[in-house]
């Protein structure tokens, strides 16, 4: 199946921009967390077509997985 990932501010250090990915049916947000060597505490928000998702959430063939990471401010 067919995922875009998109990855925003600094999740694209060192890495890409927006991709578009053969995965294993089944295969799940923290599995792509995880292939991408995310830092679970450095998360601040996954979102699969604009929704709001956790890392169990399994991904669908079509599917735009966004990632974005903490934001500081004040």
């Amino acid at each position: 199946m067919k995922v875009t990932v998109k990855l925003f501010a600094t999740f694209r250090i060192g890495r890409f921009g927006e991709m578009t990915k053969e995965y294993q049916p089944g295969t799940t947000v923290g599995d792509v967390l995880n292939e991408l060597n995310l830092p679970p505490d450095e998360i601040g928000a996954t979102l699969i077509n604009h929704r709001h998702v956790e890392e169990d959430q399994q991904l669908q063939d079509g599917d735009t997985l966004s990632i974005f990471p903490l934001v500081g401010g004040g």
